[in-house]
């Protein structure tokens, strides 16, 4: 599958209505709130406000992608703690950064099959509530501490310990697995690779603040957003807290690189954050979404995924997916009114737009004889992205979905092209139609 169209008989597939928590700052207005908590928040306000008989609903695909110890699925969780019908299915998805784009194509899948006509996807992420891992040497003294018989016997373990075997390790998700390498290291080699100067990569996280900052203060964003109180319940968050209403290009300019100190481009200011954060989205048939009275926000057109290795340039997983998703839409990039790319970095965005201007990429990397295309600026993250507005890494594909159906509804135009990069070298595509 990864093609949606409405041929063959088949209905298209609808995105009726889409809602988020605001995004904020690792360890600020919602660190009080676990990760199933904002899911369950956002969730169980979508249906709410979408008013759908819950009975219709058959199918949550949710995900996450720090993972916890304290559920196994958080999509089940979810559907029991939002009070939502027992009988619905329920599964967790992962494919890290690409993870709410990966549950809403699920469901899809899932609709042109015949198995379901309605589900809720989406994604939450709280970079406020990272579990933390023991040592191993102090995971074995527990664990024989467990089995002691007396006090004596339970204490005797922790004697063996030395003080650094008390000081929890840093998660093994913090950088690949398969290079050592943590994604803002990848980042700064694929800048030096592409030749990606320091000065385009400041002006991408300006335009993004400046973006998502009008898009606030136009109202653009009140209607996506609702309002959350989280402990202890005395004043609720409402807004992104990241984006930066007074964003110049010479405040970049004076921020000193973070991965590469000497001669490296990646800052703070031009990479997305650390973030917390929940999205959903209400997926159905189109001839449900008729039967029930609700009109669509828009159609999930086409779909791709692609993946290189992690060790080349690990986060250029878009352009390989792109032209899939075009080529399975029938469209091209010059028929996009809209681009929204996930903003890992700017690095990434810059190196991405490259490369799909690029022939001789496509030549070489691609296996097509034209170059996939330019993107005008004018067109590209046109309300901001995750640079400014904050990545809390499942719910941003989500995020994205909503704002540029949305978007092209105000104005009037008909498609849109969203890309995600993900670790693990993954990249993921999808076209977008509006009514």
């Amino acid at each position: 599958m990864g093609a949606a169209n409405g041929k063959n008989g088949h209905d298209r597939i609808a995105v009726v209505a889409g809602l988020r928590t605001p995004f904020t700052k690792a360890g600020t207005a919602l660190r009080k709130m676990r990760t199933v908590d904002l899911a369950t928040a956002v969730v169980k306000e979508l249906v709410q406000r979408t008013e759908i008989p819950q009975k219709e609903i058959t199918l949550c695909v949710y995900g996450q992608v720090v993972p916890t110890l304290d559920w196994l699925n958080i999509a089940r969780e979810v559907v029991l703690r939002a009070g939502l019908p027992r009988s619905i299915e329920a599964y967790a998805v992962s494919r890290a950064c690409a993870t709410s784009i990966q549950a809403m194509t699920n469901v899809a899948e899932s609709i042109l099959a015949g198995q379901h006509d309605v589900g809720i996807a989406g994604g939450a992420d709280s970079m406020s509530d990272v579990p933390l891992g023991v040592t191993a040497k102090l995971r074995d003294a527990l664990m024989e501490a467990q089995k002691g018989k007396s006090l004596g016997a339970k204490l005797r373990p922790f004697g063996r310990l030395s003080a650094k075997d008390l000081v929890p390790p840093v998660p093994g998700f913090s950088k690949e697995p398969t290079t050592g390498e943590a994604m803002g290291d990848a980042c700064e080699k694929m800048a030096k690779m592409n030749g990606i100067s320091r000065q385009w990569q400041d002006q991408i996280a300006h335009n993004s603040h400046v973006n998502a900052s009008r898009a606030w203060s136009n109202g653009t964003y009140a209607a996506e957003v609702m309002h959350v109180l989280p402990p202890p319940y005395d004043a609720p968050v409402a807004r992104d807290n990241l984006v930066r209403d007074d964003s110049s290009l010479e405040g970049y300019a004076k921020l000193s690189p973070v991965f590469d100190r000497k001669h490296g481009t990646v800052t703070a200011g031009n990479s997305s954050p650390l973030t917390d954060g929940a999205s959903a989205l209400l997926v159905m048939r189109e001839s449900k979404a008729n039967a029930l009275g609700l009109a669509p926000l828009g159609f999930v057109k086409s779909w791709a995924y692609a993946a290189v290795d992690p060790g080349w340039q690990l986060l250029m997983g878009p352009v390989f997916a792109a032209p899939k998703a075009l080529d399975r839409a029938g469209l091209t990039l010059k028929d996009m009114d809209l681009v929204d790319m996930h903003e890992a970095f700017a690095a990434q965005v810059a190196s991405n737009l490259q490369a799909l201007g690029s022939k001789k990429f496509a030549e070489e990397r691609l296996g097509r004889s034209e170059a996939v295309g330019e993107i005008d600026p004018a067109k590209l993250n046109v309300n901001g992205g995750s640079i400014a507005i904050g990545h809390p890494f499942a719910a941003t594909g989500g995020r994205m979905v909503l704002s540029a159906l949305n978007e092209l509804k105000r104005r009037g135009k008909q498609h849109a092209l969203l890309t995600v990069c993900a670790a693990g070298g993954l990249g993921a595509a999808v076209v977008l139609e509006a009514p």
